[in-house]
């Protein structure tokens, strides 16, 4: 993965959860509602199957997606 392709992924993961914490703020979406679909996005990374450089490329996905809900920043 090229270092553009990280930095696309970590901005598209930084909008996400910008739009996300805006939702939760104008009580679009209730906050456990957003950290299902969290734990869901996080569980399918988990979950993946494919090479080893594709599940770990998954797991760091999965690990990133899983930081963002133990940071209490939705809350």
């Amino acid at each position: 993965m090229s270092a553009a392709d990280e930095h696309t992924g970590r901005a598209a993961l930084s909008i996400c959860e910008a739009l996300l914490l805006a939702m939760k703020d104008l009580g679009v979406m209730p906050e456990h509602e957003i950290v299902g679909l969290l734990r869901d996005a996080a569980a399918t990374h988990e979950n993946a199957v494919g090479t080893e450089l594709e599940m770990e490329r998954h797991r760091t996905v999965a690990e990133m997606i899983n930081a963002i809900i133990a940071g209490g920043s939705l809350r």
